[in-house]
């Protein structure tokens, strides 16, 4: 018998460490990004957007631009549908959504600390290695730019918006060039970041929400 609890022994720390080397490019890719994280100011990017549902078997794609001021404004409008915006003024989170609610806008109290979920990155940037799993899906290349692919798996009372995700982490710059979530309802979102730049001059203005004549106001 101790020879047996010996051998599984052995066989479990075999098994372990054979798995790690084939965590590390992830694990290194995810500090990448943390690292180069951490100095960035501001952001701005055009993004191509898919949600598909895997329920109902339906997908739509969308487009629009991207812009970021760290730590609480963020502005996401629409150019496909043209008109749906959602924007953080570091008081309110507003969820405007012509294209489905044209008579309606959301407003909420924006995130203590930033810009929650509708921050495209830092979801995934905000202490990774405490809140999730993190596994390897090898090399890929995003617009031609060599990426890694890394999965992250929320752990037990972690993060609750998806309950798996996928990054790519640019090899060079260490940016993420596009990422895609799962939610528990089935829906897929994927977001692919283009004509990036970090650290450019970004208007105030691009942070200010006007309500629209008519539209109503609905806190949440």
């Amino acid at each position: 018998m101790p020879g047996l609890r010996v051998g599984f022994v052995a066989a479990a720390l075999a098994a372990f460490t054979a798995a790690l080397p084939a965590q590390q490019p992830a694990r290194a890719a995810v500090q990448h990004a943390v690292t180069v994280w951490k100095d960035v100011r501001t952001l701005r990017a055009a993004f191509e957007q898919t949600v598909s549902n895997s329920l109902t078997g339906t997908s739509a794609r969308a487009t629009g631009e991207y812009e970021q001021r760290r730590p609480d404004r963020l502005a996401v409008r629409f150019h496909d549908p043209d008109g749906d915006q959602i924007v953080s003024d570091g008081t309110y989170l507003w969820l405007y959504l012509p294209s489905s609610a044209p008579d309606q806008v959301i407003r909420e109290a924006a995130p203590a600390g930033g810009s929650g979920t509708v921050d495209l990155t830092s979801q995934f940037l905000d202490d990774p290695f405490a809140k999730y799993a993190i596994a390897d899906a090898g090399a890929d290349t995003v617009d031609g730019r060599p990426t890694r692919e890394v999965i992250l798996q929320p752990k037990p009372n972690g993060p609750t918006a998806f309950t798996s995700a996928r990054v790519w982490v640019d090899d060079g710059d260490g940016y993420i060039r596009q990422f895609e979530v799962v939610q528990a309802n089935g829906v897929t979102r994927r977001v692919r970041l283009t004509d990036l730049q970090v650290n450019v001059p970004v208007s105030a203005t691009a942070f200010r929400f006007v309500v629209p004549k008519g539209v109503r106001v609905i806190e949440r």
